[in-house]
């Protein structure tokens, strides 16, 4: 008999990348002279902090075979996330983004090779057989073969019992075009993935500004139980099916040194939370947490965040 024991707590799937950030604070990236280089894309960020709370988190992903691409694997392996599903591929570079430092949602700029190369023999059955939850950004969905890869093996990991979750990080650079991504995020929603949206996020995506019961009631719509509303230093909504709609406060920081990675910081603690089997409310509360210590670090989140752990 086949050991079916699910000892991959989250497995993430999508864009590892090198973020340069600007040096100098609030200001766009015309203005900003230098960069610092960190390791970036928001799976990533999911699957290094989960690691570093202690979970067992493995990344799928796609690196040139290039001085970035070690630099990756080197960060990735000092913090225990498991690489073996990470192809480094030759003629294509490790992709890049210029980040503008900011207090706010901050400006990017993608230039894209490696990251949306991943294709289904990096997710064998087996591997989705010992997952507990699978998780996804909307920037790895929007290029193929990323986006059929990412889609195909997120039914068959709904199929084999797996939760599903999604940060629906929307940006229209990275598409061809909106019809494209909503037919894309609806053909995901049909798994029910716990979902993390932002304001900003779903401004870029309805183009307009709607009622948070409205944007809730979309997703409900299309068959997802569990979806968080970030509001940024306003706190968060967490909206259920039939029941009553969780509204917590953010943590208040003084000095915010950094926004890049706060959502990230901020599922992270959630899906922590939510894989410990606590209550959704508990899950909140754990990831706005770490996401007050992002906003109070440049880069990474500090050592300290596996105390955390220890809370629940």
């Amino acid at each position: 008999m086949k050991n079916n024991i699910k000892n991959i707590d989250i497995l993430c799937v999508g864009e590892v990348l090198i973020d340069f950030i600007g040096h100098q604070k609030d200001v766009l990236i015309n203005n900003t002279r230098d960069y610092h280089r960190y390791l970036g894309g928001s799976p990533t960020n999911v699957a290094m902090n989960s690691a570093r709370l202690g979970l067992r988190s493995q990344m799928v992903a796609t690196v040139g075979d290039d001085g970035f691409g070690e630099y990756i694997f080197k960060r990735l392996n000092e913090v225990g996330v498991i690489t073996k599903s990470i192809s480094k591929i030759k003629k294509k570079p490790t992709s890049v983004i210029f980040v503008s430092r900011s207090q706010e949602t901050p400006e990017f700029m993608p230039y894209r090779e490696a990251d949306y190369r991943i294709d289904e023999r990096q997710i064998p059955t087996e591997l989705l057989t010992k997952t507990n939850v699978y998780h996804t950004t909307c920037f790895a969905l929007s290029k193929d073969p990323a986006q059929t890869t990412i889609l195909k093996k997120a039914e068959e990991a709904y199929k084999l019992g797996c939760q599903l979750s999604i940060d629906i990080n929307y940006a229209d650079e990275l598409w061809e075009n909106k019809e494209e991504a909503l037919r894309v995020i609806k053909a995901y929603c049909k798994f029910n993935p716990l979902i993390k949206i932002s304001e900003d996020d779903m401004l870029r995506f309805f183009e307009r500004t709607l009622p948070h019961n409205e944007i809730f009631e979309f997703f409900h719509n299309e068959g997802v139980d569990i979806i968080c509303l970030t509001l940024g230093s306003k706190g968060v909504k967490l909206s259920q099916k039939n029941k009553e709609l969780i509204q917590l406060p953010a943590i208040k920081v003084e000095n915010v040194m950094d926004a890049t990675g706060a959502g990230d910081a901020f599922w992270s603690g959630f899906l922590f939370a939510y894989i410990k089997e606590k209550p959704v409310e508990e899950c909140l509360k754990v990831a706005l947490q770490l996401a007050a210590l992002k906003l109070q670090n440049v880069g990474r989140l500090p050592d300290n965040i596996d105390i955390l752990s220890k809370l629940l």
